[in-house]
């Protein structure tokens, strides 16, 4: 029986026509992750958290005119960090990139933004914020590989017991489409059970991808109880992320994907999507397989969609990385 494997590269950009570039201030522990497509993609999204923070998302709206979008943006900043978008604008429109309108071109980049001002490093910028900047520059660097953990918008996340991070993981289906995520995690909640360093995202894993642990056996007898970030506060958190396939999907067809791979949030942390958080899923389609999926195969889409959230999102705390500052640990430097 056929059956899922990994990408060749296990990230975003084993979906054909997308490319993705990171940038980030070490010094400001923050950054920006820019996700652009080939040509305009099919998208839409889902927000599931209580305090989002975005732009031109209403737009995405099956009901709404723009059936495209030209790049996606994660960033982190909070509010400040919509200004990313508006650098990876100027890219684009220097390429001559956009949606047209009255002899104009118009590039479409809906973003969203997470809450990292709080997390040790140098947010003296001074009147404008360094968001556009890198935002642009996170467009000009855009590319095939790119990297992961303290990087990009991850690179200030934090969740309630370790840092957080960006992660991405990209599964192909039996029938040849492939789904892959992209997640900037910064959750309330935690990725890890109760206080052991295994995931909760463990029974999706692919090839010992993030450790190769397993979930505890037996499971902690108090593993429900919910752990958060002691400081939980409303607009202060949030994991903000992409889905996207090569299938040729409905913008409609696209909100479901991004439905369902918000399940993938809640395979991986506990607990999501309250009212602290902004979570926020971007769903994409470039139909560059050519495969229009008949709707058995859309529920298989959504699961793999499901389980790709959920390992991108174990990636991201894998892969992170200590840095000078910092006010929690990276997970490989937990005890035990």
């Amino acid at each position: 029986m056929p059956r899922w494997t990994r990408g060749r590269r296990n990230l975003l950009t084993d979906v054909s026509g997308i490319t993705v570039g990171n940038a980030t201030d070490e010094r400001l522990k923050s950054g920006t992750t820019a996700v652009l497509f080939d040509t305009p993609a099919t998208a839409s999204m889902m927000v599931l958290g209580g305090s989002p923070g975005t732009r031109d998302t209403e737009l995405l709206d099956p009901a709404n005119t723009v059936g495209a979008v030209d790049a996606l943006v994660l960033s982190g900043g909070s509010a400040f960090g919509l200004d990313a978008a508006s650098g990876v604008q100027s890219h684009l429109r220097r390429l001559g990139r956009g949606f047209e309108v009255a002899g104009f071109r118009v590039p479409i980049v809906p973003s969203a933004i997470l809450f990292d001002l709080a997390n040790g490093g140098d947010k003296d910028w001074g009147l404008d914020s360094p968001y556009r900047e890198l935002g642009r520059h996170a467009a000009e660097c855009a590319a095939s590989e790119f990297g992961l953990g303290s990087v990009g918008a991850g690179a200030g996340a934090r969740t309630a017991v370790c840092k957080g991070g960006l992660g991405s993981a990209s599964t192909v289906l039996s029938g040849g489409m492939t789904v892959a995520a992209l997640v900037a995690v910064n959750a309330v909640g935690s990725p890890l059970v109760d206080r052991t360093r295994q995931f909760w995202a463990a029974p999706f894993e692919m090839d010992a991808e993030f450790g190769g642990l397993g979930l505890p056996h037996p499971m902690p007898g108090d593993a429900a109880m919910p752990r958060t970030k002691l400081d939980a506060r409303e607009g202060a958190n949030t994991t903000i992320a992409v889905i996207a396939t090569d299938a040729v999907l409905t913008k409609g067809e696209a909100k479901r994907l991004a439905i369902a791979a918000q399940d993938g949030f809640t395979r991986a942390l506990y607990p999501a999507h309250t009212d602290f958080d902004g979570d926020l899923v971007f769903a994409a389609a470039t139909g560059a397989s050519g495969i229009a999926p008949s709707p058995i195969e859309r529920l298989e889409l959504a699961a793999a969609a499901s389980a790709t959230m959920a390992r991108a999102i174990a990636r991201a705390i894998f892969e992170a990385r200590a840095a000078p500052g910092d006010r929690l640990p990276a997970w490989r430097d937990l005890s035990g």
